[in-house]
């Protein structure tokens, strides 16, 4: 993603491009329908198409996208153009754009910028309804992938702290008293972060403790 930006700065239509797919979560085959009209009190509304029939997606415009559709250039009715400044097909927009994933030195395409938002949403808290809402999906299949993954991972997380292996310190004290010909050790058991036990050890038996 920086690496793109970098390339395709605000002010270029491969930026348009980037931001249109990543911040409204849309086909590309919608996405390049996408336009002003579509757009009202900063909310932009949309029939996405699906194998089943129409589902109505609701966009909200988030800053970044807004920042850079003020820079365009966008077309009249779409936001996405090529260089004529003419709405593209889906087709000729998916090769334009893995041309400008190419000249920025990175794989992509316009499905994968789909994936990649669906993975940000998930890993931040959204859930399999907000998902749907997101990007049209319907019956729960899509959603749970990506947040099946995030949970995981969170989980995941959470729990490591649970295998924390058991560690203790060593304290080396002087004998005190008649017939105290050696010190002694104590080791303090951790399990946690928590203390679980002291036991006082003879210090001949010091190497085998520090390397066990």
């Amino acid at each position: 993603m920086q690496q793109y930006e970098r390339r395709w700065p605000i002010g270029t239509r491969q930026r348009v491009w980037l931001d249109v797919l990543l911040y409204s979560g849309l086909r590309r085959g919608d996405a390049v329908r996408y336009g002003r009209q579509h757009i009202r009190d900063n909310v932009g509304t949309i029939q996405r198409q699906t194998s089943g029939g129409t589902v109505t997606v609701t966009l909200p415009i988030l800053p970044v996208l807004a920042a850079t559709l003020k820079a365009g250039p966008c077309g009249d009715l779409t936001f996405i153009v090529g260089a004529r400044g003419r709405p593209l097909t889906k087709e000729s927009f998916g090769n334009e754009f893995r041309g400008a994933c190419r000249e920025a030195g990175v794989p992509g395409s316009a499905h994968g910028l789909r994936k990649l938002g669906a993975t940000r949403a998930a890993d931040n808290g959204a859930t399999e309804s907000e998902l749907e809402a997101i990007f049209g999906w319907t019956g729960g299949h899509m959603a749970s992938l990506y947040t099946r993954s995030a949970n995981r991972r969170r989980l995941s997380l959470a729990a490591m702290q649970e295998l924390e292996r058991t560690f203790y310190s060593l304290t080396l004290s002087k004998g005190e008293g008649r017939g105290a010909e050696r010190p002694t050790i104590t080791r303090d058991y951790f399990f946690g972060g928590g203390r679980t036990r002291t036991r006082t050890l003879d210090p001949l038996i010091k190497s085998q403790m520090i390397f066990q």
